[in-house]
């Protein structure tokens, strides 16, 4: 049966990638789903899911096309993170040295936009990350855990407003807050590190995490991600509450963070 769509997948760490494959599969039957895997980052079980898989290092753009190409994909999308450390470690092939020559400005936004240049001039569109996974971007009010109170509800529309400033100025899109003061600021550490940071300056059920979008944010890329990792993390740091942006941020594993939160006191609310 010939394919309804090709799509390539890149795929970093974590589950989100597993997740899209898995809505794909069930929204679009017949589709044929390829993945570029990042040695040291994408989890090896990813291989058995996809129709044909791609092991490349961070940097390889060149062979990275050129399979998506050979599979015979127009499309693709970008999610799951890549660690710093392999950031730093890059070693970028001709393509890729051509392309940071480019940019001017090397954050996320800059980066991850100057691949989707690169793709598009072989042909091939960057969806949006939520392709498929709208199911998963809750709409406003209480998530799941316990419900928020009121000085909670204060607390994520302090933090809602100051991440949406340390976001438009491409420093990080998560603040943890206490009682209206900023604990800790994400950047390029991510999202974990912020909340430890966070939770040890302020430890107490009252420490709140908030994580929102970036203004105009290109949900190419970049999505704002809450996960069972998210939630134990949370918990280790004695973070009591997180409160996300309402339909713009993707929960990944909704029945498992449901129970975790249940498990741990914490209630998600989307501002």
């Amino acid at each position: 049966m010939t394919p309804t769509r090709i799509i390539g997948i890149i795929a970093g760490n974590g589950v989100y990638p597993a997740t899209f494959i898995a809505e794909a599969r069930r929204k679009s039957p017949g589709i044929r789903l390829v993945v570029a895997a990042f040695h040291g980052e994408t989890h090896p079980s990813l291989e058995a899911l996809a129709d044909a898989t791609e092991w490349v290092r961070v940097g390889q753009l060149s062979k990275l096309i050129q399979f998506f190409r050979k599979q015979g994909a127009d499309q693709a999308v970008m999610m799951g993170q890549i660690s710093p450390k392999n950031l730093f470690d890059l070693r970028p092939d001709l393509r890729t040295l051509m392309m940071l020559a480019r940019v001017k400005e090397r954050n996320a936004e800059t980066l991850f936009g100057a691949i989707g240049d690169e793709l598009a001039k072989d042909g091939i569109t960057l969806l949006p990350a939520t392709t498929f996974l709208e199911d998963h971007l809750p709409g406003p009010g209480h998530v799941c855990g316990p419900v928020f109170k009121k000085r909670q509800l204060s607390d994520a529309a302090f933090g809602f407003r100051i991440a949406k400033q340390t976001s438009a100025l491409d420093i990080g899109q998560s603040v943890v807050v206490r009682y209206g003061t900023v604990l800790a600021a994400e950047a390029f550490e991510g999202t974990n590190a912020c909340i430890k940071r966070g939770g040890e300056l302020g430890r107490g059920k009252e420490v709140m995490l908030v994580k929102v979008s970036k203004p105009n944010q290109d949900f190419r890329f970049d999505v704002p991600v809450i996960g069972p990792d998210t939630i134990e993390n949370c918990a280790a740091a004695g973070v009591g509450g997180i409160a996300i942006e309402a339909g713009k941020t993707i929960l990944l594993e909704k029945d498992r963070v449901a129970a975790l939160c249940d498990q741990f006191k914490i209630g998600i609310h989307a501002v």
